[in-house]
């Protein structure tokens, strides 16, 4: 079963950038938006913790004035878009190595 803020995520990033190329970005205000028109402030920080996830695994980009920021120091105003080649291999380059699996 898929996440549906991720979901909403990338349906709008399809619309706003669709050949994908990363460079079109949304605000996470207009997902919270869409999930809960009516309540949607409250809505937004879960936008931006399940964005924060997904820009770590490489699959998004949160910028703040057109440049990526550092996902573990940002505040304020940010925008969502697709990752570029070099920032996909970046984020993962940064993740943990995965423990192996040693039996003996």
């Amino acid at each position: 079963m898929s996440d549906p803020i991720e979901t909403a995520i990338f349906e709008k990033l399809a619309k706003a950038d669709p050949k994908g190329v990363g460079g079109k970005s949304i605000e996470p205000a207009d997902v919270a938006k869409e999930l809960q028109p009516e309540q949607w402030q409250r809505m937004l920080p879960k936008v931006r913790h399940c964005a924060l996830g997904l820009m770590r695994q490489g699959k998004l980009t949160i910028t703040k004035k057109g440049k990526p920021v550092d996902p573990n120091a940002f505040k304020g105003v940010i925008r969502l878009r697709l990752p570029t080649e070099a920032e996909t291999a970046a984020a993962l380059a940064a993740l943990p190595p995965a423990p192996e699996n040693d039996e003996d």
